[in-house]
C-alpha cells in the first residue's frame, strides 16, 4: 500500500468503459482546479478506437480511444490512474489486467457486486506490487485543487459550495460515496477544508482500508488533521484503532461510525452497503465508536454533534499556529453546455437544418402530421406516402394510384439500357448493393430517363403560351433543341410504347383534365409527320400527364406546379421506380455469380 500522496495536479488517468458524464466533470473539475493538462490521457473502449470529443473549459479536445488496456497504457506511459466504469461482470478481470501494467499505480473500481473471491484476489495482488485499490462499490476519491475521480463530489456547485477547487488542510475517509459528498461540505463550514478524500467503497472486502489512508494521511504534510466515517459491519475501524493505540498516528483524528439506529431494530438490519450490517457486538456502531475514543479518537456522541467535534479540532489547531491560512482564489466559471442553457432559457441558438415533411419527436414519426400508425391503419400505399413527403399533402387516391402505377412501369427496362448495364458491370466487379446502384443511377439525365421535367416543362410552357404543335416543334428546332419526351429508338408510330398507351387509358378515365397530354398527342401527330420514330415516349407521358395530375387535382397553385417541375420532382419518380430494377439486377448478377465483365474487343472500333 502507497504510504504518501496518490494524486497531484499532474496526475493523468485511462478511463475504462466510455461515459460521458463523469468524463465531463472530472475536465470541467480540472479546469476549476487551473490544471494546464486534462487529467483524462485516454479511454478504453474494449473493441472500439478513435476519438471521443469533450470541452476542456471553452475548448474542445479530442480524448483518443483505445480498444484494450494493454494499448492505452503504452500510449499513455504517464498515466498512473485506471478509473474502471466496467459492470460488475467484467469488473475483475479488467481491473486485475490494468494492475499487471507496470504503468498502473492506483485503480478505482466503480462497480457493486463484485464477486468477493475475485476481490480478495484484486486485493492480494495489489498488496504484493504495492498498488492501491480503491472500492469496489466506490465513487471515488478526490484530492482538491488537483485531481478527481469519475463523479467524485457531485456536480460543479457542490465541488464550489465545499471550497474543493484549492486544497484545504483535511484528510477525509469513508466508506460511502453519497456520505462523502454530505461530509465535504459540512468539513468546508467548519474549516480550511479537503486536502484529500477517498471513498474506500461498502462492500465487505473493499480493496483499501479506512486506515490505509488514515496512515497515508499521516505521512502527508498538508494534512494537519483527519476525519473517517465508517459504519456498523465489518471490523475494519479496528484496524485503524490498533493504529492509533500503536502510535502510528500522531495527528488528531475525528470520526464517527454510523448505524447507532440499528438497536433499535428488533431484529438485524441490513443496511444500503453489502458490508453494513452487524455481525454481532463488536460490529456495531457503539462498539466501534467506544473503540476509536479509548484508543484516542476524537468521537462525539452523535453524528450531529459531529461538525461540532471537528470545528473545535480544526480550531484549537490553528490556535497551536500548526494550521497556515489557505488564501481564498475564486475559480473561474465553467462556460454552460449549449444543451442545458437552452432548457433554462438562458441562450437562444439557431437551427441549422429545417424539415416540414416529417417529425419523429413525438410517440410515432409522422409524414406531413400524418401518424405512422394512421398510414398503417388506413391502407396507405407508396403513393400515399410519396404524396405525403413530396407534396406535403394528401392526394385523391385516383393520383396516388397514378404514382404507383408511374412507378411499376418505369421499374425496369431490360438489361441493355445504359443504367442496367452499368449497375451489371459493377456487380460483376464484386461492388456492393449500394455502390451497383450508385453506378446506374448516375447515368440517368436527359439521355436515359431524365427528360420527364424537360418533357413537362416544354410541354406546359408551349401550351400555356398557346403555340400550335407546329410552332412549338419549330421553334425547339430554330434553337437546335431536341423535343423532350418525344422519339424512341425501337418504338414507331406503328408500334406504340404499351406504358404510354396505358397511362393515357387510366387517365382518360380517372383524370378530370387531360389538356396537356392532348396537346403532347397533337405534337406527336406533326412530329411523326417527319419521322416514324418520333413518337412520344414514357417521359413524355408521365411529364404531361403530371401536369394534368396537379393542375386538375385543385390541390397546386400556378406557382406550386412551376416549382414542383423546376425542383426536377418528375424525374424524381423515374430515379425512384429505376431504384427497384437496378437493385433487382444487382441480386441477379449476385445470385447469378457472374464474373468480372469484359467488353469483347470485337465490339470495339480501333482507329487513330
Amino acid at each position: 500500500m502507497a504510504t504518501g500522496q496518490l494524486f497531484s495536479r499532474n496526475t493523468q488517468a485511462l478511463f475504462y468503459n466510455y461515459k460521458q458524464l463523469p468524463i465531463q466533470r472530472m475536465l470541467d473539475f480540472d479546469f476549476l482546479c487551473g490544471r494546464e493538462t486534462p487529467s483524462v490521457a485516454g479511454i478504453i473502449n474494449p473493441g472500439a478506437e478513435g476519438f471521443q470529443k469533450l470541452f476542456f473549459g471553452q475548448e474542445e479536445i479530442a480524448i483518443p480511444v483505445h480498444s484494450s488496456i494493454e494499448a492505452a497504457c503504452s500510449a499513455h506511459p504517464t498515466a498512473d490512474v485506471f478509473i474502471n466504469f466496467a459492470s460488475f461482470r467484467s469488473a475483475a478481470a479488467s481491473s486485475m489486467s490494468a494492475l499487471k501494467q507496470p504503468t498502473i499505480r492506483v485503480i478505482a473500481i466503480i462497480a457493486e457486486g463484485v464477486p468477493e473471491s475475485d476481490t480478495k484476489q484484486l486485493i492480494a495482488y495489489a498488496r504484493a506490487n504495492n498498488k492501491v485499490v480503491i472500492g469496489p462499490a466506490t465513487v471515488g476519491g478526490i484530492q482538491a485543487g488537483a485531481f478527481k475521480i469519475g463523479d467524485t463530489a457531485g456536480t460543479i456547485d457542490n465541488i464550489i459550495q465545499c471550497k474543493l477547487y484549492r486544497p484545504g488542510c483535511v484528510g477525509f475517509v469513508s466508506k460511502s460515496g453519497g456520505m462523502s459528498n454530505e461530509l465535504y461540505n459540512t468539513i468546508a463550514r467548519v474549516t480550511d477544508g479537503i486536502y484529500e478524500g477517498i471513498a474506500i467503497g461498502g462492500d465487505v472486502f473493499p480493496g483499501s482500508t479506512l486506515s490505509d489512508h488514515i496512515l497515508r494521511f499521516n505521512n502527508i504534510p498538508q494534512v494537519k488533521m483527519m476525519v473517517v466515517l465508517g459504519e456498523l459491519g465489518g471490523r475494519d475501524e479496528y484496524s485503524l484503532v490498533e493504529a492509533l493505540k500503536q502510535g502510528k498516528v500522531q495527528k488528531p483524528v475525528v470520526a464517527w461510525v454510523s448505524g447507532t439506529c440499528a438497536r433499535l431494530f428488533k431484529s438485524e438490519v441490513q443496511f444500503g452497503h453489502a458490508g453494513a450490517k452487524s455481525g454481532g457486538e463488536l460490529e456495531s456502531a457503539q462498539a466501534k465508536n467506544q473503540a476509536l475514543r479509548e484508543a484516542g479518537a476524537v468521537v462525539p456522541t452523535s453524528y450531529e454533534a459531529f461538525e461540532g467535534a471537528i470545528k473545535e479540532t480544526f480550531e484549537k489547531l490553528a490556535e497551536e499556529g500548526k494550521i497556515t491560512p489557505v488564501p481564498e482564489v475564486t475559480p473561474p466559471p465553467i462556460p454552460e453546455d449549449l444543451n442545458s442553457a437552452i432548457k433554462s432559457g438562458k441562450v437562444r441558438a439557431p437551427t441549422h437544418i429545417i424539415s416540414t415533411i416529417s417529425d419523429d419527436r413525438g410517440e410515432e414519426p409522422c409524414y406531413a402530421g400524418v401518424p405512422m400508425s394512421t398510414i398503417v391503419e388506413k391502407g396507405f400505399g407508396v403513393g400515399d406516402v410519396i404524396s405525403l413527403l413530396w407534396f406535403k399533402r394528401s392526394l385523391p387516391r385516383y393520383c396516388t394510384q397514378f404514382i404507383e402505377i408511374c412507378i411499376m412501369l418505369c421499374a425496369d427496362h431490360g438489361p441493355c439500357v445504359s443504367g442496367a448495364h452499368n449497375t451489371i458491370v459493377t456487380a460483376r466487379a464484386g461492388k456492393d448493393l449500394v455502390s451497383s446502384l450508385v453506378s446506374g443511377l448516375l447515368t440517368i439525365g436527359p439521355r436515359f430517363g431524365g427528360a420527364i421535367d424537360d418533357a413537362a416543362r416544354y410541354f406546359k410552357d408551349a401550351y400555356d403560351r398557346g403555340l400550335s404543335p407546329y410552332e412549338f416543334v419549330e421553334s425547339m428546332k430554330k434553337k437546335g433543341i431536341r423535343v423532350p419526351g418525344i422519339g424512341h429508338r425501337i418504338k414507331r408510330g406503328d408500334n406504340r410504347d404499351k406504358r404510354v398507351e396505358l397511362l393515357q387509358q387510366y387517365a382518360h378515365t380517372h383524370f378530370p383534365s387531360v389538356k396537356y397530354m392532348e396537346y403532347a398527342v397533337q405534337v406527336e401527330t406533326y412530329t411523326l409527320s417527319k419521322a416514324n420514330n418520333l413518337v412520344l415516349n414514357v417521359d413524355g407521358a408521365i411529364g404531361s400527364l403530371f401536369l394534368d395530375l396537379l393542375a386538375g387535382s385543385g390541390m397546386f397553385s400556378k406557382q406550386e406546379i412551376d416549382e414542383i417541375v423546376e425542383i426536377g420532382y418528375l424525374n424524381g419518380l423515374f430515379v425512384l421506380a429505376r431504384s427497384i430494377g437496378l437493385i433487382g439486377h444487382t441480386f441477379d448478377q449476385k445470385r447469378l455469380k457472374q464474373p468480372l465483365y469484359r467488353h469483347p474487343w470485337e465490339d470495339v472500333l480501333y482507329t487513330k
